[in-house]
């Protein structure tokens, strides 16, 4: 078992580190600036791309400067921040799609019958998280309002509450449960895919979501949750390869597949913010940031060559009239 022995480093052994390594830091109180209030450790991710390729020493490639590094990381942060806000609009129009099929279904507590989920869904565990929010979140007015005046009601909300109460992530696991097609059918056409892919496309979503909300790179990452491949195409999707060439920097052998990495999720993002938003400006934006930060490499974010002249991408970047 090894014991990890790495001493604490100041700030200006950190840029003493980097400069050893090769980095270019012309103006030094910037980057202490910039380390003070973003970290060594969280930067540190966005340098690798950066080292020479074979290098056990880190070696960063001649030329490197700290604004390459720093750019990176402004990028993959206002790479999230657009994520975020296209995942948004795609979760509460999933959660209005919910609410609206059980109650026309089934009544406003009718979701609280186990049998209209899957066995293995823990239908156990909602009345549990609903029982426990609503004695725990008396400061929601609508909550309030409803144990006060429908006393003789279920103690669990109405299904346009109770999905106010649970997160993306809750939400998500419980569409993937629905047991009866009448519910899912109806969500079917409304997205306009089949319930396997939109399961997997929201689960998907649900992670990216978390990885945006706490601050994580994106920006080169190979995600565990991936999003399904639809077979079938009723609605426009990309042509997704199977793998690209990573670029510079990199082992010339070394390739990536865009289906694990943000290059699909932006696909999905897209497709469904056609359906829950058709009249954002969302794509031409993602293009306008991409133009902004020519330096990021595209292929680590699976993005194939000539990805903007994908029908696809060419329809949704060049939209015109659409608000913001």
């Amino acid at each position: 078992m090894a014991l990890f022995n790495k001493p604490a480093y100041t700030i200006d052994q950190h840029l003493a580190l980097l400069q050893q390594r090769g980095m270019e830091i012309p103006d030094e109180p910037r980057a202490q600036h910039y380390l003070a209030n973003i970290g060594y450790y969280r930067l540190s991710a966005y340098t690798r791309t950066f080292y020479q390729p074979g290098s056990d020493e880190h070696r960063f490639v001649p030329g490197t400067c700290f604004d390459h590094i720093l750019d990176l990381y402004v990028f993959d942060r206002e790479l999230r921040l657009l994520l975020l806000d296209a995942i948004e609009r795609i979760e509460i129009a999933l959660r209005a799609q919910l609410a609206s099929t059980f109650a026309e279904h089934y009544g406003p507590h009718g979701y609280l019958n186990p049998d209209l989920f899957n066995t293995r869904y823990r239908h156990d565990w909602l009345i549990d998280k609903l029982n426990s929010e609503v004695q725990s979140r008396q400061f929601e007015t609508f909550l309030a309002h409803y144990r006060r005046k429908y006393t003789a009601a279920p103690p669990q909300p109405p299904i346009w509450m109770a999905v106010e109460l649970l997160s993306f992530k809750e939400i998500s696991t419980l569409f993937a449960n629905l047991r009866q097609p009448q519910d899912t059918g109806r969500i079917e056409v409304h997205f306009g895919w089949k319930f396997p892919v939109l399961r997997s496309w929201f689960r998907s979503l649900s992670d990216l979501r978390n990885l945006c909300a706490h601050h994580v790179r994106v920006w080169n990452r190979e995600f565990g949750s991936r999003p399904e491949m639809p077979r079938k195409t009723q609605r426009p999707w990309p042509q997704i390869p199977i793998a690209i060439p990573t670029g510079a920097h990199t082992r010339p052998e070394q390739r990536i597949n865009p289906r694990r990495r943000l290059y699909a999720q932006l696909a999905v993002i897209e497709s469904l913010i056609q359906v829950a938003c058709p009249d954002s400006r969302w794509a031409i934006r993602l293009g306008e940031l991409l133009d902004r930060h020519t330096g990021p490499s595209r292929p680590h974010m699976g993005f194939p060559s000539g990805w903007e002249q994908d029908p696809f991408w060419q329809a949704a970047l060049t939209s015109e009239g659409k608000r913001p």
